[in-house]
């Protein structure tokens, strides 16, 4: 029991507030019961065997019921950009529901209270359709723009991804309805997805891998955590401790329940003991037999299996509790609501002689080309493939958008497949030519992008491709609109003027296009992801993905734009890029102080204003550089945004509170964070590319944790820690002076010359070497028991 009694002392202190904490903003009030102490009431009555029933499914769905005790099943179902509830057998079968924008376009919006009111619009049509949890939303990383889901992840870059997974939680547990964060954790590619084991450092794990999921889970309170499929430096996460109990629980203070990604348990056994409160889906009763036998012979305490049946059974109460099945879900708001986050976040990439938007009074003739343009591409594949509602065509909206005045011709250009052929190019380039403005849609077909397996490369279809060179060349005034899901080349961006990045914009995208493009939105998007020029510049390349089951994370820290920015590579198009119609201006940035304490942090204020003619909205961008890192740290790292919107001529103080966190970085020789007193500059701007303003702020570590010094640790080592600085210099002064090197040097003026060259290449020398290599070549000046003694003074915190 000794190993339980951390988690068993845990569990008490938690035992009244857990599932307050757990549904959020759910149904739980002050007068509501305490759906943990219900739950251990119930656990003690069942039988051996139904306490093992009750941590797996009972079909594809939904949980296993204990009909004797009053305990209902609750259902859950796919849905990161809107529900999928299954219909039938077949897997494609679904309700109708609305289909929201996938992640990539969710993220470039940066807008947090979008992603709360798409959170609250699914948690109304979950609630209409009887489903009790959503799995979703996905924060993993994009490691690498070829990750076959990365259309179900936000960003590049965990605090982007943390605050609109957070947010997203907030909106659908603020209806009743609870949520499925995943996948928990390192899980960044889909080929050989359930053996890959992700090799990754401490520190890189630390700083980019889990800290979009400490974020949502430390302010959101998901009900639920998916684990993923994948190992974590060998071990599956699905029965990996340090994951489910030690970092998400005890760290990060998760108050809800761990469930399995579908299919993804190895060890039943082994991942109830790490924290694993759910399987699914279910296994037709063969794992529940292997729980009963594990707890009959003793090779797992029947206390532990009481802990993790009261922490599911209560998350299942607080679900049932907050059913309203009779909730009339609007989808008509819903779809406006839909079109309104598709043309946020829809980022406007070039622009050049203002193309864009297309002015009607002026423009008479418009060749719109691809066959995107009558059958969007407006989703990902797999497990979050919706069906949607209703569909709006991008042609048909247009039509509507630019009036009865405007001529619109139309010419597919390509196959469903992008492939294409010279009668359909010169279709394509016919038309273009007869028009005064010709508009490409273009993008990634279905087959190139989906769960399951990874992209080859990040290139368009051949037949794309060709398409938009030919129309280019035969109509300079060219507007290009992508539909993909990730970042994709584009070996023709220096010959059309205007680039659109449309996203995969759900059922209400094409509406969307077609504002932004006639001028009705302003574009206010910003890219959530770095758009490389080749894959042969990204960071993970050539090791992604990994094969032979182990995926090994060798470029660490740099990932995304702090590869890029770090190693200076010029990128197509940078992360947070993302122009406008109307242009900003950043003046003023200061700060509430110029030296402060990591304890305190610093307030930052800088004045942003709208210099243009159109009402419009900019993210404001805060990044953090350390001058001179201990430890290699990356040239920029993004800290904090926020979105303003202003009519011309307005004018508007954006502040930032930073706190310790955001000077900090994980140091492997603590296991915790830390601060280095040092100089940082924040930079303000609108990209992490364009970033007009700087201030350098002193921030003095207060109360600095220093590492244990042994036998094994570098001499220079005692020279950071203020109390072993006297040590440092008692070690030098002893080994020097066994070589004749201490004190004043005498001699001939080249004689002293060369002794202090000697000198100080000896001091270097020791300098790098294990304290404990000082007793053997300090020819007796430092004993065994003097070594002793000298580490004992250094490490004395009295």
């Amino acid at each position: 029991m000794g190993h339980f009694r951390p988690i068993i002392m845990k569990m008490t202190l938690l035992c009244s507030t857990t599932l307050a904490l757990a549904c959020a903003g759910g149904p739980v009030r002050a007068d509501s019961p305490d759906y943990r102490a219900r739950a251990r009431g119930l656990v003690a009555q069942m039988t051996l065997e139904e306490k093992a029933a009750l941590t797996s499914g009972r079909d594809f769905w939904s949980t296993k019921p204990i009909e004797r005790l009053g305990i209902p099943s609750i259902f859950m179902t796919d849905g990161p950009h809107g529900l999928r509830k299954a219909a039938g057998a077949a897997f494609t079968d679904s309700v109708p529901a609305t289909c929201f924008p996938t992640a990539p376009a969710l993220a470039a919006t940066w807008n947090v209270d979008l992603l709360r009111a798409a959170g609250e619009a699914l948690g109304d049509e979950c609630q209409a359709n009887d489903v009790q949890i959503l799995l979703g939303p996905g924060v993993n990383m994009k490691r690498s723009p070829l990750g076959g889901r990365n259309f179900e992840y936000f960003s590049e870059d965990p605090v982007l991804a943390g605050r609109m997974a957070a947010a997203w939680i907030a909106g659908v547990q603020s209806r009743g309805v609870g949520t499925s964060l995943k996948h928990f954790a390192a899980n960044n590619q889909e080929f050989e997805r359930m053996i890959s084991d992700s090799v990754v450092d401490e520190r890189t794990l630390r700083e980019i891998y889990l800290p979009a999921f400490e974020y949502a889970v430390r302010t959101a309170q998901p009900w639920t955590v998916m684990c993923s499929y994948n190992r974590l430096n060998g071990v599956p996460a699905s029965q990996n401790a340090f994951l489910l109990d030690e970092v998400l629980r005890r760290q990060w203070g998760f108050a809800g329940a761990v469930i399995s990604d579908w299919g993804a348990v190895s060890d039943r056994v082994a991942g109830l003991r790490a924290g694993l409160d759910l399987e699914m889906p279910s296994s037709l009763g063969r794992t529940d037999a292997e729980i009963v036998a594990a707890v009959r012979a003793g090779a797992l305490p029947e206390a532990r299996l009481d802990e993790i049946a009261t922490e599911w059974l209560a998350v299942i109460l607080c679900a049932d509790a907050g059913r309203r099945p009779q909730t009339p879900p609007s989808l008509d708001e819903h779809h406006a609501l839909a079109r309104r986050i598709a043309a946020e976040g829809i980022v406007l990439l070039k622009n050049e002689r203002g193309l864009l938007p297309l002015d009607f009074s002026r423009v008479k003739r418009v060749a719109v080309i691809g066959a995107f343009a009558r059958t969007p591409r407006y989703q990902g594949a797999g497990s979050s493939q919706v069906r949607p509602t209703r569909l709006d065509c991008v042609l048909d909206e247009l039509k509507a958008v630019v009036g009865a005045g405007v001529e619109v011709s139309e010419a597919a250009g390509y196959r469903p497949d992008g492939s294409t052929d010279d009668a359909l190019v010169a279709d394509a380039v016919r038309q273009a030519a007869e028009a005064e403005v010709a508009i490409v849609f273009a993008g990634l077909p279905d087959s190139y992008e989906s769960e399951g397996y990874d992209r080859t490369g990040i290139d368009l279809p051949a037949g794309h491709n060709r398409l938009i060179a030919a129309v280019a060349a035969a109509q300079p005034r060219v507007a290009v609109v992508l539909m993909n899901g990730a970042a994709v080349a584009m070996p023709w961006a220096d010959r059309v003027p205007a680039i659109v990045e449309a996203w995969l914009g759900g059922q209400a995208g094409g509406g969307a296009v077609a504002d932004v493009l006639g001028g009705r939105v302003n574009p206010s998007g910003k890219l959530a992801e770095t758009f490389p020029r080749r894959l042969e510049d990204t960071p993970a390349y050539p090791e992604f993905p990994g094969t032979d089951g182990l995926a090994r994370y060798g470029e660490g820290l740099f990932v995304g734009y702090r590869y890029y920015d770090t190693k200076k590579i010029a990128p197509l198009f940078p992360f947070g890029h993302g122009l406008s119609y109307t242009t900003f201006a950043y003046t003023d940035l200061r700060a509430d102080a110029t030296t402060v304490e990591d304890s305190t942090g610093v307030r930052v204020q800088v004045r942003v204003r709208n210099t243009g003619p159109r009402a419009g909205q900019e993210v404001v961008q805060l990044y953090v550089h350390e001058r001179a890192p201990r430890v290699v740290r990356p040239e920029q790292e993004l800290r904090h945004f926020a979105k303003v919107a202003l009519a011309p001529g307005e004018e508007q103080t954006v502040t930032f509170a930073l706190t310790r966190r955001d000077f900090a970085y994980w140091d492997v020789r603590i296991h915790d964070w830390a601060v280095q007193s040092g100089t940082f500059d924040l930079r303000v701007g609108g990209s992490s590319r364009d970033l007009p303003l700087a201030l350098a702020v002193d921030v003095r570590a207060a109360h600095p944790v220093y590492p244990p010094l042994t036998r094994d640790s570098l001499v220079k080592d005692f020279v950071e820690q203020p109390r072993a600085k006297a040590v440092y210099d008692e070690i030098m002064a002893r080994a020097l002076g066994s070589f004749g090197l201490a004190g004043e040097l005498t001699g001939t003026a080249d004689e002293i010359a060369a002794k202090r060259k000697g000198r100080a290449m000896f001091e270097v020398f020791i300098r790098e070497m294990p304290v404990r290599k000082i007793v053997g070549l300090s020819r007796g000046a430092i004993s065994e028991a003097a070594l002793t003694e000298l580490l004992a003074r250094a490490n004395d915190r009295s």
